[in-house]
């Protein structure tokens, strides 16, 4: 499995959502909706969901073993990465 193209599509400064994630797979399938969420220690990637019956969130898609969601999560969060470094090298340069 290649991400072919991450897209940040929503940055956020206010609380722990930090960015809303588009990524295109093998460039045939994509994935919206992906968050980038500021954790007690860390940033972290939630996948897609939604709220059941029950008011449980459950995952749309998801990476099925560690090592995927770790190769995914990775991706994504040094795409955030750049696009904020861009962004603040921008704001200073204005």
């Amino acid at each position: 499995m290649d991400i072919s193209d991450i897209k940040i599509r929503k940055t956020i400064t206010e609380g722990r959502l930090r960015a809303i994630v588009s990524i295109t797979l093998d460039e045939t399938l994509a994935v919206h909706d992906i968050k980038i969420v500021q954790g007690d220690e860390r940033l972290f990637v939630a996948m897609p969901s939604r709220k059941d019956e029950n008011g449980v969130f459950r995952d749309i898609v998801h990476p099925i073993s560690p090592l995927a969601r770790r190769l995914v999560e990775e991706q994504i969060l040094d795409a955030y990465s750049r696009h904020v470094a861009i962004t603040e090298m921008e704001s200073e340069a204005s």
